[in-house]
């Protein structure tokens, strides 16, 4: 189910790399080097796999952007914001 944005904004308390627009979470994730943000993407595939849910994401040298909606419900639900807790979570082993 499509979360509304008061709910939404609520959510994104907890997670301040995250913002809302254009309907999706977008973050954007800077690492030392391509290995690292290599590494963390890979790690990152694997949780989605897990999850069935994949993010629309783009990745230059150390720079990771992920977009996460629910193309079914045609916005931000909380599988979004499921996934956004796991990418944060393997993102963090990376510091």
């Amino acid at each position: 189910m499509k979360l509304d944005a008061i709910t939404i904004e609520k959510n994104l308390l907890h997670l301040p790399d995250w913002d809302f627009y254009e309907d999706a979470l977008h973050a954007e994730f800077e690492f030392d080097n391509f290995k690292d943000c290599f590494s963390a993407m890979s790690r990152i595939a694997f949780e989605c796999e897990a999850q069935n849910h994949h993010p629309n994401w783009s990745n230059t040298y150390n720079i990771l952007k992920i977009s996460l909606s629910t193309h079914d419900a045609g916005g931000v639900t909380l599988k979004d914001f499921k996934l956004a807790e796991a990418i944060e979570a393997i993102v963090e082993v990376e510091d």
